[in-house]
């Protein structure tokens, strides 16, 4: 078995709605490079982006439709001012990961889209989630402390839903207005009830117009498999193709978003630094209550980009999606048992989507495939040996690939 153990492990997060505030963008503006590449972003949006990160109030910029493309726009060029050389970025970066609408945000760095087609991606999101916001006045409230089965027994209590788990002492509540009134006036022993500046129940049931508009978009947006390790909202598994990155992208609009299970998997890895993209502090506050010993770097201003440089360097080490081409590996989901599937162990080639076993972890038995398919050229791992997050299995030659 080939060990993938690294003395060093950068995750770089992409904050979600909620984390932009008004003129956040400026002193970021005064860099033309930025500017040019921002108003660019704006373009294929086909919104003013610009002023609204300038010049726009807190209740404008908290409008759905316009936070959503504003965010994505700021991390995607903010990591071009961080690695001015891209391909840089693949020596360093361990693992990437958004929260909500950041997972964008981290599949476009990671290259499994492109830039262009996050932010005609993120429009749409943004615009039917607003729409959908607006059949019925609903909102979201975080949970602060209190017992974590508590606080879940008194959300469903009131028919809430547990939108985003944060880990330790934050669950945020989303649902109507009423029955997050009946939950400020009825909160979990010995918690906390803070109402969120959000325009919606996001990642609820509420939301689900909207997953079919984008369903439809994403069917014919072409996608390549990431170029390091994508940690998904929906189960904090690690997530190596392209299409399913997409999917499960898709679908979390209208599913909780488990940051914990994310930070469970960074812990996985071997975490040792996090840098969130701007406008950052939200995540990297819930890294440092969750996540002891790991250091954090939040990149708010131009100004800090040498000193967080020098946070990846520091915590940077090529990773095993540089070692084995990512067009031609197949990577585990999850930390655990690796159970080889008998038939593809004795196997020469394998169909596109054919199952090659299962990784057995704590929380659940994860069947792995080999979506393109392929000749075998080399398993990397044997029946019953413990595995990682994003850990190369097998080595495929991609069928008709000269």
């Amino acid at each position: 078995m080939r060990s993938c153990t690294v003395d060093n492990v950068l995750v770089i997060v992409a904050p979600g709605q909620g984390a932009q505030s008004p003129g956040f963008l400026t002193p970021w503006l005064e860099d033309p490079q930025f500017r040019s590449r921002f108003e660019w972003l704006s373009a294929v949006a086909g919104i003013d982006l610009v002023h609204y990160g300038t010049e726009a109030d807190a209740d404008t910029i908290r409008d759905t439709a316009i936070a959503q493309p504003l965010l994505v726009a700021t991390g995607l060029v903010a990591a071009l001012e961080l690695f001015p050389h891209p391909a840089d970025a693949f020596e360093q970066i361990g693992a990437v990961a958004g929260h909500s609408v950041g997972e964008l945000t981290a599949a476009a760095g990671a290259r499994a889209i492109t830039a262009e087609q996050a932010m005609v991606l993120v429009r749409e999101r943004g615009r039917k989630m607003a729409e959908a916001a607006a059949v019925r006045e609903t909102s979201m409230s975080a949970v602060l402390g209190g017992d974590r089965d508590a606080v879940l027994t008194t959300l469903e209590k009131h028919g809430l839903t547990p939108a985003n788990d944060n880990g330790l002492g934050q669950i945020v509540a989303a649902g109507t207005v009423e029955q997050l009134a009946a939950l400020a006036e009825d909160p979990p022993e010995k918690a906390r009830v803070r109402p969120l500046s959000v325009a919606g129940a996001f990642h609820t049931e509420h939301m689900a117009p909207a997953v079919d508009r984008m369903a439809s978009l994403a069917a014919s947006v072409s996608t390549h498999d990431p170029r390091t390790n994508i940690i998904s909202n929906a189960d904090g598994q690690v997530v190596h193709d392209g299409r399913k990155v997409l999917a499960r992208m898709v679908k979390q609009i209208s599913q909780p978003v488990r940051w914990d299970l994310c930070m469970d998997t960074m812990l996985d890895l071997g975490v040792t630094g996090i840098l969130e993209m701007p406008p950052a502090g939200t995540l990297t506050g819930i890294a440092k209550r969750n996540l002891k010993g790991v250091e954090t770097f939040a990149l708010k201003t131009p100004d800090q980009l040498d000193d967080a440089r020098a946070f990846c360097e520091k915590h940077g080490e090529a990773s095993t999606m540089n070692i084995t081409p990512t067009w031609r590996i197949i990577v585990s989901p999850a930390k655990g048992t690796f159970h080889l599937d008998g038939q593809a162990g004795s196997a020469v080639e394998l169909e596109a989507r054919a199952r090659i076993g299962n990784v057995d972890s704590l929380r659940d038995k994860t069947d792995v495939t080999a979506p393109h398919g392929g000749t075998i050229v080399e398993w990397l791992v044997e029946d019953g040996d413990l595995v990682s997050p994003g850990q190369p299995l097998l080595r495929l030659h991609p069928k008709g690939a000269a």
